[in-house]
């Protein structure tokens, strides 16, 4: 669909106040009742003037005096019920839609967030909400409480004396003029102010993360002036804005001020003529003088409105990105308008881990799919088959898979072999449906894999990839992040086979924090976690993705040794690079100009198979003995 105004993405922000609408009700009567109750006070002062102090009837100074205090009271009181209340249901709302954004991120491919930087993500799901919030909460209270308070005003001083009451609301007519102006510049301001925080987000996030190459290459100045630059943008845009603020609201000031001027003056000449009583006059200039706060406000409502619509713009910018890989069952084309909680609601009495498409977006082209006929496999737990699978990255035109075709066996260990760039591991993120295949047919235990709930497939599926993903959380969380009844025992049995015994070494042991992406742990202690959590969860099928790079010779022949005893109960795909690792697999498949090349074991396809002798030479890729004898480390492999 086009983008969006921001006001219209503004205004589709309503649904999730639905819920609130109630509360908002009662606190909006709240606010106009308080305001109502204040502008009657200057009318107890006209009362005062012209009649207790005129005439000299003090008798009527005590009720006209506690009238005026049960209103201020009065006033006080329903403001702090308007702001208690509006506590609630703005942070209610932001919460909403932000567990909402959350989860829709959660249902988008990865190659959505591949595309997108990490930091403008980040922006939106906090920078954005909280504005959004602010209006929310101050805006559009303020709005309807500033507009009704000018209105009744005007109306008082209109029967106080016509003509002094319509030149009062003339005055103000220059202000409607002001903030159209206002408006359109300030728009553009706010939406090139947040996208430039995004950006500097992203670079404080990767320069922190990547702190150790930066300090390494000596490269801490040309980062620091980076920065400046973007630091700088943000800096002159805040100054842009404020510099449009200021002007704003000094018109703002003169407008209120200028007419007190005036008022004075021809206020003092209708006293003159005896058209206005004294006490009118005090009370015409302080009704007028409650003017000023609802102008000024109007100014803050434009600016944080303004915010607000270029931040739901942004919001909806990815509300509005449809998952491409959905459950079965779940459309792709949802209901225009829908909102993100309808179409949770909607959907989760089907499946409630469905992917949750979020109003009308252009989807991506469904993959092409083979007709049923074509998946006449043999059925079987662990049965994985690849026929004639190709796969395109949207950016690039040539594709990376071009006709794939590959059967496992149940039980089977496949090492996959390729050079660098040849799509090994996009093959692999294709079966747990990290990405989906532009056409062909992937099928486990008989079934298309896109006919499988995503959560079902990725139970059976388990991953361990060259580069570890760990979360800030302990050792025993990470390894047992995808088993949530794992027992301890478990968890050490897992973290025994990856050889990860480091771990009863560190202070707290399992418990033991590893820091952000794990930092605290080397490299191949990394890869041992998260190769601890695959074999954790006993997966049909066990897909590895060179994951023992990191780790010395040692270590990886032990690693490999226990290796084998996993995969003997899982059907594994296994990127290899190394000659242990191929060696444990039964065959080897080449993969070359995007299709399966040769296949074979290891020995024959070293025998026949010149490409795979160039990737891997004889020397570096042979560790067994001239007469077939494994080397050390490797008693037992499979071949």
């Amino acid at each position: 669909m086009p983008p969006q105004t921001p006001a219209a993405a503004l205004w589709r922000m309503r649904e999730y106040l639905r819920p609130y609408y109630l509360t908002l009700a009662l606190m909006i009567t709240a606010a106009i009742v308080a305001v109502t109750a204040e502008t009657m006070i200057p009318l107890i002062t006209k009362s005062i003037i012209d009649g207790a102090i005129a005439h000299g009837s003090r008798g009527e100074l005590l009720p006209l005096g506690l009238a005026a205090i049960a209103l201020g009271a009065l006033q006080a009181g329903l403001n702090f019920y308007r702001r208690w209340s509006l506590a609630g249901a703005v942070n209610g709302m932001e919460k909403t839609i932000r567990d909402d954004l959350y989860h829709h991120l959660q249902q988008l491919e990865p190659g959505f967030h591949d595309s997108w930087q990490s930091g403008q993500l980040l922006s939106r799901a906090t920078n954005d909400l909280s504005t959004i919030r602010r209006f929310a909460g101050f805006g559009t209270v303020f709005f309807i409480t500033s507009t009704w308070t000018f209105l009744l005003i005007v109306a008082l001083l209109i029967d106080m004396n016509w003509w002094l009451g319509l030149l009062t609301g003339c005055l103000f007519a220059p202000v409607g003029v002001l903030c159209l102006r206002f408006e359109r510049k300030y728009r553009v301001l706010s939406r090139q102010y947040q996208d430039q925080t995004g950006d500097l987000a992203t670079y404080v996030e990767e320069a922190a993360s990547g702190i150790r190459v930066l300090k390494s290459l000596g490269r801490r100045d040309e980062a620091a002036a980076r920065h400046l630059g973007l630091s700088r943008l943000v800096y002159r845009s805040q100054i842009g804005k404020a510099r449009l603020r200021g002007t704003f609201w000094a018109g703002l000031d003169l407008a209120p001020n200028a007419a007190i001027g005036l008022l004075l003056l021809f206020g003092a000449l209708a006293v003159s003529w005896r058209q206005l009583t004294l006490g009118g006059l005090v009370a015409f200039v302080t009704l007028t003088l409650l003017l000023i706060w609802p102008i000024e406000a109007m100014g803050f409502i434009l600016a944080t409105g303004q915010e607000a619509a270029t931040a739901a713009q942004r919001i909806y910018e990815i509300f509005d990105t449809l998952p491409t890989i959905t459950d079965p069952g779940v459309p792709e084309d949802p209901q225009p308008g829908i909102t993100a909680a309808q179409a949770r609601k909607g959907r989760a009495s089907k499946d409630s881990s469905a992917g949750r498409p979020i109003a009308a977006a252009q989807p991506g082209p469904a993959p092409a799919r083979p007709e049923p006929a074509t998946a006449t496999v043999t059925a079987g737990a662990g049965h994985l088959r690849f026929d004639a699978v190709t796969f395109s990255y949207p950016q690039s035109p040539e594709p990376v898979l071009r006709g794939v075709t590959l059967d496992l066996a149940p039980g089977e260990t496949v090492a996959l072999v390729g050079a660098t760039g040849s799509g090994k591991s996009t093959l692999l993120q294709l079966v747990p449906r990290l990405a989906d295949a532009t056409s062909g047919l992937i099928t486990l235990a008989g079934t298309d894999i896109r006919d499988l709930p995503l959560p079902e497939l990725r139970a059976r599926v388990g991953c361990a990839f060259e580069d570890p993903t760990l979360f800030s959380a302990s050792v025993r969380e990470n390894v047992s992040f995808g088993v949530r009844d794992a027992t301890e025992a478990d968890v050490l049995a897992a973290l025994e086979a990856a050889q990860a015994e480091f771990v009863a070494d560190l202070p707290w042991g399992l418990d033991t924090r590893i820091g952000e992406q794990g930092m605290a742990l080397s490299g191949g202690q990394r890869q041992r976690v998260a190769l601890a959590r695959a074999i954790l969860a006993r997966p049909e099928v066990l897909l590895l993705d060179d994951p023992l790079s990191a780790l010395d010779v040692h270590t990886e022949a032990k690693v490999t040794a226990a290796l084998q005893d996993v995969m003997a109960a899982s059907t594994a795909l296994v990127v290899a690079h190394r000659p242990s690792t191929v060696l444990l697999a039964d065959r080897v498949a080449l993969l070359a100009d995007g299709v399966i090349a040769a296949i074979g074991t290891h020995h024959e396809m070293l025998a026949s198979e010149e490409r795979y002798r160039d990737l891997m030479s004889a020397d570096d890729l042979d560790d067994s003995d001239d007469d077939g004898r494994s080397a050390p480390g490797l008693t037992g492999a499979r071949r």
